[in-house]
């Protein structure tokens, strides 16, 4: 039988709520052994470096993403630059590739998690493969302009995304 008195509605209520206290202890337990521990001294905000635009020059052509993957648009920025502009590292890494392709020269940075940038139409390199390189350390010299890229996990992503700024992930939970 139903009561309407204030004892009994709110025994009712406890008792529908005492099946979550329970819940809640077990869930963080289940959940602090299934995610697996981060190596000591990292954290989540070292995953993505903050990019430094790599010279001091305008975007004259931003990052449009093709249809399909051999179609037209541009995988990267161009800056309008002069040629001897000196380039440098958008980010701290490990030059992966150094050298001419076509008859131009290139660089890439490995910048680990699968993130890597490319610097490309250089008049001239100042560093070699396998060089570990800081942020803001001088890679080289632009030729007539300077196309810069970055791939996320081997997809071309735009480079506006990294450069100056922090991704917070915001995660919404029900309470």
């Amino acid at each position: 039988m139903w009561c309407p008195c204030i004892l009994c509605r709110f025994q009712r209520r406890w008792r529908r709520r005492a099946g979550w206290l329970l819940f809640v202890p077990v869930a963080a337990a289940v959940l602090a052994t299934s995610i697996p521990a981060a190596p000591a001294g990292a954290s989540h905000h070292d995953e993505r470096p903050v990019f430094r635009p790599p010279v001091d020059a305008p975007v004259t052509d931003p990052f449009r993403p093709p249809e399909d993957p051999y179609g037209p648009g541009n995988r990267g920025v161009e800056y309008d630059t002069e040629p001897g502009d000196v380039v440098r590292a958008a980010a701290s890494g490990t030059v992966v590739f150094a050298g001419a392709v076509a008859g131009t020269l290139h660089l890439t940075v490995d910048h680990g998690g699968g993130l890597v940038s490319s610097y490309s139409y250089l008049q001239r390199l100042s560093v070699r493969v396998g060089t570990d390189v800081d942020q803001g350390a001088v890679i080289g010299v632009t030729g007539e302009r300077l196309h810069f890229s970055v791939r996320l996990e081997g997809a071309y992503t735009d480079p506006a995304g990294f450069i100056g700024v922090r991704r917070v992930r915001v995660r919404l939970v029900p309470l």
